[in-house]
């Protein structure tokens, strides 16, 4: 049985030795809603909601990274622009050490091969006209493989890495069940033969008998191609089981990130603590007890000024974490968090 200080040591020798993959440096994604010619007249602005709002990421080969946060935090939003389906408003992305944002067409092209996405919603990301074959073929052209027969024999080697079989390879979306539809997105990604994949909560529409085997199948075909996760959720239990390091998304900021095993052992944030205690456990821990957060819940059309989760924050150090805003600091080893009481 290892030990959790052995596995935080392996993830930190595996960093160490593999560098990141992406690298996301003080991005910002924000999205303007134009008012009428009418309302500028009056003196209304445009709306801006700051969905993504300067985060700084490490992502290292290999590696899965948690991301968690409520609805609404930008975790989704996050993980588009990391792909570039979204143009970031400000910062930098890396993918192997190169600024993905001058990237010529040619280019961006060469990094959807290495970079693809696995969506929240299997009824909604597959198109219902076409069959499997048709589902997979496309991306598998894009790849060149040009010739029909290979395409067909690639095509039913990934239904077979997915557990389907390929009887199914005539069939429509419809005609499959929520966790099979998922299977055939994962098998969609796949057949680029990508380097990094984004799950957007990958298992939140499936059923919880369901969800345990997608998990499983993600983290197999990880060992087997070698890939790196970011692994976007807002179940705490599932981002435990699969992640080797976990970072919490407030309001667009990146307020915590550690080792998995640190993390819910020793949460910091105040709103981490709360997440967590809100985790349902079969046995009772002594002295857990569940924090209900008060306060507003602000927007981020309008954040509040300092530290974004003074308003229900029950940890408040003072006037400092209403006027100014915490930076993320490194408190142990790579334990990072935005708190004026570690800052």
């Amino acid at each position: 049985m290892i030990s959790r200080t052995e596995v935080s040591a392996q993830a930190r020798e595996s960093r160490g030795r593999n560098g990141p993959l992406v690298e996301v440096q003080e991005v910002k994604k924000h999205f303007i809603r134009q008012v009428s010619p009418l309302a500028k007249a009056c003196g209304k602005k445009n709306i801006v909601l700051k969905a993504v709002d300067g985060v700084s990421l490490k992502i290292s080969k290999g590696e899965t990274l948690g991301l968690v946060g409520e609805s609404g935090c930008g975790k989704t939003t996050l993980g588009r622009v990391i792909l570039k389906l979204y143009e970031p408003t400000d910062g930098r992305i890396l993918f192997e050490g190169e600024d993905i944002g001058g990237y010529s067409a040619t280019e961006l092209l060469r990094f959807r091969r290495k970079a693809q996405i696995i969506f929240q919603n299997p009824y909604a990301s597959l198109n219902p006209r076409k069959t499997v074959r048709e589902i997979i073929s496309v991306p598998l052209r894009n790849r060149g493989v040009k010739d029909p027969l290979k395409r067909e024999e690639e095509t039913i080697k990934l239904l077979g890495e997915v557990g389907l079989s390929d009887r199914y390879i005539n069939n429509y979306p419809h005609q499959f069940s929520g966790g099979q539809r998922q299977r055939i997105s994962v098998a969609r990604a796949l057949a680029m033969q990508p380097e990094f994949v984004v799950a957007d909560e990958p298992v939140s529409s499936l059923d919880v008998s369901i969800q345990a085997q997608i998990i499983n199948l993600l983290d197999a075909l990880q060992g087997r191609h070698k890939l790196t996760y970011l692994f976007i959720a807002h179940d705490l239990s599932v981002v435990f089981y699969v992640s080797d390091r976990v970072a919490v998304m407030y309001l667009g900021e990146i307020v915590e990130v550690a080792e998995t095993m640190e993390l819910f052992d020793n949460p910091l944030h105040p709103y981490t603590k709360a997440l967590l205690s809100a985790v349902p456990t079969v046995e009772a821990k002594e002295g857990k007890k569940r924090i209900i957060l008060e306060g507003t819940v602000p927007t981020p059309i309008d954040p509040p000024r300092g530290c974004r989760f003074h308003t229900r924050c029950f940890m408040k150090k003072g006037k400092v974490c209403e006027t100014e805003a915490p930076r993320l600091t490194l408190v142990d080893d790579d334990h990072l968090v935005r708190c004026h009481l570690f800052s």
